[in-house]
């Protein structure tokens, strides 16, 4: 029995041979524990290097959508400039102020600051004087910044403008402060010289009644002072139904003494019945200031006309209101300057008539302020014709 159970246990583990090594040691439990936590962490490491190198590989999320956004809510023109000088982002305020042309910053000078920006880091604010064929000239007050991530930044507004309403706001009160120093320097020596002449009632009677001239033409100049101020660059706040016969009517009422004084006849002709939405008092302002014209600058027995007709048009009907002379007319030269404030064709007459040079910018600040326009035809010798078209009611146009 021994030698049986010997034999087969023989079998089942045969003899190694010399020199063999041994593997009849099982893995242990603890042993695969180990092995697999080693495993693992390897693994981990190699998964987590691999995936910094994808993030740092992978491009950043792209900011133009939002930097557009950005750009489309600024009322100043806005451009983003990248590393290469293409435009990356422009809002329309850009486009229309000549920043840009296609994918490229269109003005040089604007280039040049930009790349001086993106090499220094440093934020420059300049102004820039640009000329552009078709328009005004321009003065570009520009901002320029280089972001964190190396794109440029540029926001530039036009001041010019704004310039030109400083520039014509000191003009104004230089020429208004020297308009009202004549008058009132005229009446103190004149008072001084009734004064003197007290026992001269001739000279008395003489001096007082320029003093009185001097007193209308102050009156004249301070009110018109007031009217320009109250019409320049404003929008109407409320508008009503105005009929034009009945402010044809008022004007000439308002006129006639005049025309009286210097034999000029005052006649109306063309359509009645024609109405626009405005401010009533403010066309009769116009109104009387363009007759004023007329009859100061025609001659002893001139005519001077009121027209007015319904100018149709695809765009919205018009009302024309045409103030027509024969006077001494209007030099081409001189047309081009006589709605400027305190501007006179003819100083000397002006001086005599009392002109203050401030009438026919208060009209054209008053068609301005309805919507419409005026215009001049003038010749020299042959008289001088000024029209205001003026959009027409809403309800004429209907029936039109």
């Amino acid at each position: 029995m021994n030698a049986q159970r010997r034999s087969r246990q023989a079998r089942r583990n045969p003899p190694r041979r010399r020199g063999e090594a041994s593997y009849d040691r099982a893995v242990t439990p603890a042993m695969a524990a180990a092995l697999g936590v080693v495993v693992g962490a390897v693994f981990a490491t190699i998964a987590t290097h691999v995936a910094m190198r994808i993030r740092l590989a992978a491009p950043p999320p792209d900011p133009g959508p939002e930097r557009q956004r950005v750009l489309d809510a600024l009322r100043a023109g806005g451009v983003l400039v990248g590393d290469q000088d293409e435009i990356l982002g422009a809002n329309t305020a850009a486009a229309d102020l000549g920043l840009v042309r296609g994918d490229r910053v269109a003005i040089p000078a604007l280039l040049e600051l930009v790349r001086e920006v993106r090499r220094d880091g440093e934020t420059a604010a300049v102004n820039l004087d640009q000329t552009r064929s078709g328009r005004t000239g321009q003065r570009l007050a520009v901002r320029v910044v280089r972001l964190d991530d190396g794109v440029v930044l540029v926001v530039a507004d036009d001041r010019a403008a704004a310039l030109r309403v400083e520039a014509s706001a000191r003009d104004f009160m230089a020429n208004a402060t020297h308009e009202l120093k004549t008058p009132i320097g005229a009446i103190t020596l004149l008072s001084e010289a009734a004064e003197q002449a007290a026992d001269d009632p001739e000279a008395v009677r003489r001096f007082t009644g320029k003093i009185q001239g001097e007193s209308a033409r102050l009156t004249q100049l301070v009110t018109q002072i007031v009217q320009l101020s109250h019409v320049q660059g404003t929008q109407l706040a409320t508008l009503s139904m105005v009929d034009i016969d009945e402010v044809v009517a008022t004007a000439l009422d308002r006129s006639r003494h005049l025309a009286e004084q210097r034999s000029v006849s005052l006649t109306t002709s063309g359509a009645r019945g024609l109405s626009i939405r405005g401010s009533r008092d403010q066309l009769i302002t116009a109104l009387v200031n363009l007759l004023h014209n007329a009859i100061h600058y025609s001659d002893t027995k001139a005519r001077v006309v009121v027209t007015t007709r319904l100018v149709p048009s695809p765009d919205g009907d018009k009302i024309a209101i045409g103030v027509s002379d024969n006077g001494i007319g209007i030099s081409e030269e001189d047309q081009r300057r006589v709605f400027e404030r305190f501007y006179r064709v003819d100083f000397a007459r002006s001086r005599q008539t009392g002109g203050t040079g401030l009438g026919l910018s208060i009209v054209n600040e008053i068609v301005e302020a309805h919507g419409g326009s005026i215009t001049l035809w003038s010749r020299v010798g042959s008289g001088s014709t000024f029209t205001m078209e003026l959009p027409a009611a809403p309800d004429l146009e209907e029936d039109a």
